[in-house]
């Protein structure tokens, strides 16, 4: 494996960081208990890699298990314990635990604990899933009930296949 092609050419380099403070407020609130923060959008990254922090209430949530067809997606625990499956089986996930999903990998996350947890998810690259999480938000928010066919047409949309 070698480093890839260079995406910066200049001969200086540039003041370009940006840093997001732990108490800068979550970017999204899904239903009652789920705070999502857009550490590093696919847009903020120039598409590399995208970053999110999501904490969940103690009330059971996550999604089913599904897999993606053009990113890896990559979660490492911050807080409380999150059911993690790889496609086989599920483990109780810790603080300090790590699961990578290459594109094609069925997984899927929960919090079933009864207490608050977090952790960090990476998509690489960095897919546009601000617009995934604002729709699940919405439609969580707002109470709306979709059919079959318009939840197909939302995973299809944003390369969520559910298996």
């Amino acid at each position: 494996m070698s480093y890839p092609e260079p995406r910066y050419l200049g001969e200086t380099g540039e003041h370009s960081g940006v840093i997001r403070t732990s108490d800068t407020p979550p970017d999204l609130k899904i239903g009652t208990g789920t705070q999502v923060h857009y550490l590093g959008t696919g847009g903020s990254t120039n598409g590399a890699f995208g970053l999110y922090r999501w904490e969940m209430g103690p009330r059971p949530s996550g999604p089913g298990a599904h897999f993606h067809r053009t990113m890896t997606e990559s979660f490492y625990v911050l807080s409380g314990t999150i059911k993690l499956f790889n496609g086989e089986k599920w483990a109780d996930g810790k603080p300090g635990d790590f699961l990578f999903v290459p594109e094609g990998g069925v997984h899927a996350f929960r919090n079933e604990s009864g207490e608050p947890a977090s952790m960090l998810i990476l998509f690489t690259p960095g897919a546009p899933r601000e617009a995934y999480f604002e729709e699940l938000a919405d439609i969580a928010n707002t109470g709306r009930q979709l059919t079959p066919e318009e939840w197909t047409d939302v995973y299809l949309r944003h390369d969520q296949y559910m298996v």
